[in-house]
């Protein structure tokens, strides 16, 4: 049984996949930087994001994408801790922070989240693992490396995953409030992130509900050949085939789209006669 709780909030993952609204509050970010940097534009990107059919909204303070400019913990919370104050009681969804620094997930936490997305699956700063148990919520551990030197590339993904579940659990956090990501995206060139894609089900091996990010990554836009603002058809592309490999949440910029992609999807993969 997936079925999760995030502070008050039940996601019963057996049921349907889950929509992650995408809202970053930075001035960089690839796909939607400096467009809600503004608490109240924030807000209403969230709150729209919620009526179009979000299950979950995932507030980042600190762009990941190639070449970022790293961004100080107290300069992350400031960007961020407002934003999830202004929402937590206008929201009836759950608020996730994207952060992989313990402090700024703990003063998130605090301040309303009731989940946390680390990209560096707690092996940045292994303490926010021992915030996510302390404070009992969901914590998304993300496939990163520092480097590409795979030797067998599935084999080496599931082994550094395994490590991220090993410092989570030591930290406290229970098997039912862990959450997997395979990483599109990060440490991986076009193809590997396009097999990640195709191999998704090797990951179920592990038990862990499966979160796919893959919303209008470089490689979509290497394949159709457009801008990151064009991307959205073919990120419902990657919901529907993550769908059919064993991702219960994905992680979109276009609720809209992807809800509607994710519902056809549901509706075929788990239909019997």
């Amino acid at each position: 049984m997936q079925v999760m709780q995030a502070k008050e909030f039940q996601l019963d993952l057996n049921k349907r996949t889950h929509i992650m609204g995408i809202l970053n509050v930075t001035p960089d970010s690839f796909s939607d930087g400096g467009r809600y940097t503004d608490i109240e534009k924030a807000a209403a990107a969230a709150k729209k994001m919620e009526k179009e059919g979000a299950d979950i909204i995932d507030i980042g303070g600190e762009s990941t994408r190639p070449g970022h400019t790293p961004v100080s913990a107290e300069e992350e919370a400031e960007r961020i801790i407002p934003v999830i104050e202004a929402l937590k009681n206008d929201l009836q969804i759950p608020i996730s922070v994207d952060t992989f620094k313990a402090s700024v997930a703990e003063q998130a936490v605090k301040a309303g989240a009731s989940m946390i997305n680390d990209i560096w699956g707690a092996k940045k700063e292994p303490e926010i693992a021992a915030v996510a148990a302390r404070y009992q919520v969901p914590i998304i551990l993300m496939h990163n490396r520092t480097d590409m030197d795979y030797g067998d590339f599935i084999s080496d993904v599931k082994a550094d995953l395994q490590a991220s579940v090993s410092i989570a659990k030591q930290a406290g956090v229970e098997d039912k409030q862990i959450i997997l990501d395979p990483g599109i995206g990060f440490a991986k060139t076009m193809e590997q992130n396009q097999y990640m894609i195709k191999e998704l089900q090797e990951l179920n091996i592990f038990g862990y509900p499966l979160l796919l990010a893959a919303s209008r990554k470089r490689f979509i836009g290497d394949i159709l050949d457009v801008p990151a603002n064009q991307r959205d058809i073919g990120t419902a592309a990657t919901t529907v085939i993550g769908i059919a490999k064993g991702a219960r949440i994905v992680r979109v910029h276009d609720v809209k789209a992807n809800l509607e992609a994710a519902k056809v999807a549901d509706a075929i993969y788990y239909t019997n006669l």
